[in-house]
């Protein structure tokens, strides 16, 4: 086995169990280790610290893995990591209201890069990393044998993989390929989702609990969704009782994809609006029309992919969530979000707070939404924490 030798003082987040080597951090490589090959990472005198794979393209130089000497990483260590994912799901796995999850989430389950969701009788998959790549047979194969799908479809085609050194990877990997439209349920809500062309991995599971928690306050309300993708947040207001929902997006697929799902649910069509359209320009376009709305939900995609886009996507956020306000009778309801992991809980609610400057308002923050259980937290990773959002009353 390779050893990668840190440079002096570089070892403390390795010692705290943060499971990223930085290129940076890294002071030799004795023997010639192939991208995605497990090494051993020492300290700048030798000692053992850990063991991960290796990749000479990318910043992230090892994902660690294992942090006990006389552990080997083999087959049965892939296939228990299966495993103890799975069985921390078993609540999701056992419901009878919701059958669309994460199923392996990453770092955060000790697999780095293997995403894997499951929409009913079918798994969506993720591999990011060569690491990931190279035991992929084991890491479906287990899969297979503990959830019985009807097939396993590779979304890989994400340009995280080319920081790897890896090309895209699209297709079915297992068994069926899925229809065009997979129907499954989420809090007893009916969705028809696009596994192979949809956003992601095809659908938004990470929303499910805050889904509900806006739904309840949308009875007798009109409600605005604002990047509303397959419905998600319109669903549930629906569901709940809300006076009128009004749908917007820019993607035609996801605008067909939501009426299927109103119409599949049997929710009165009177009471709905889908508008294709950039969110930002129909925002403008409501102010200009006097237009009012008691509930407006803002889950706009990652504005801020790495700190370096950080001011410009506070900008961003920003003057997205200040012309919102504007468009709220006094006492309605913001509820808005961030999936840019460089935001911060605390800047968004600096961010919320220039908004409201600017607009005029007053807010209060009522509720602090998060990702939800099947997409867990690592305390040694907090980089894994990326959703997060408010509910704020704006006065």
């Amino acid at each position: 086995m390779a050893e990668i030798r840190l440079k002096k003082g570089k070892d403390k987040a390795v010692r705290q169990l943060h499971p990223w080597v930085f290129s940076g951090a890294v002071d030799n490589v004795k023997g010639s280790p192939d991208d995605g090959d497990i090494v051993t990472v020492t300290d700048h005198s030798g000692t053992f610290l850990a063991k991960g794979f290796f990749n000479s393209q990318s910043r992230v130089a090892v994902r660690l893995l294992e942090w006990t000497e006389n552990t080997d990483i083999n087959e049965l260590w892939w296939r228990n990591k299966i495993r103890k994912s799975l069985e921390s799901r078993q609540g999701l796995l056992d419901s009878k209201e919701t059958n669309a999850y994460r199923l392996i989430f990453s770092e955060a389950d000790f697999l780095p890069g293997l995403i894997a969701d499951r929409y009913g009788d079918y798994i969506s998959v993720q591999i990011l990393t060569s690491g990931i790549e190279k035991v992929k047979g084991v890491l479906l194969d287990e899969l297979q044998q503990q959830l019985r799908p009807k097939g396993i479809f590779d979304r890989s085609d994400a340009s995280a993989r080319s920081h790897e050194g890896l090309d895209a990877s699209f297709g079915s990997l297992y068994g069926e390929e899925p229809p065009e439209y997979v129907e499954v349920s989420e809090n007893g809500i009916r969705y028809l989702i696009n596994i192979a062309e949809g956003q992601k991995s095809g659908f938004f599971c990470d929303q499910r609990d805050n889904r509900r928690v806006v739904s309840e306050h949308a009875s007798g309300k009109r409600v605005l969704d604002c990047f509303s993708y397959s419905g998600g947040f319109t669903l549930n207001c629906l569901k709940k009782g809300a006076a009128e929902v009004i749908s917007v997006d820019s993607s035609p697929l996801a605008i067909e994809t939501l009426k299927r799902n109103v119409s599949l649910n049997g929710f009165d069509g009177l009471k709905h609006q889908a508008i294709q359209s950039d969110v930002n320009k129909q925002l403008r376009l409501f102010k200009e029309q006097d237009e009012r709305f008691d509930v407006i939900v803002l889950d706009p995609p990652k504005y801020a992919p790495s700190r370096s886009l950080l001011d410009k996507a506070s900008r961003a956020y920003k003057d997205l969530n200040r012309i919102s306000m504007g468009l709220l009778n006094s006492g309605g309801l913001l509820a808005t979000f961030s999936c840019s992991g460089a935001v911060d809980i605390n800047h968004f609610k600096q961010i919320l707070a220039w908004a409201a400057l600017d607009a005029g308002k007053d807010v209060q923050f009522i509720h602090q939404f998060s990702q939800p259980g099947d997409h867990p937290v690592r305390a040694s990773f907090p980089e894994g924490e990326y959703l997060k959002g408010l509910l704020c009353r704006v006065l």
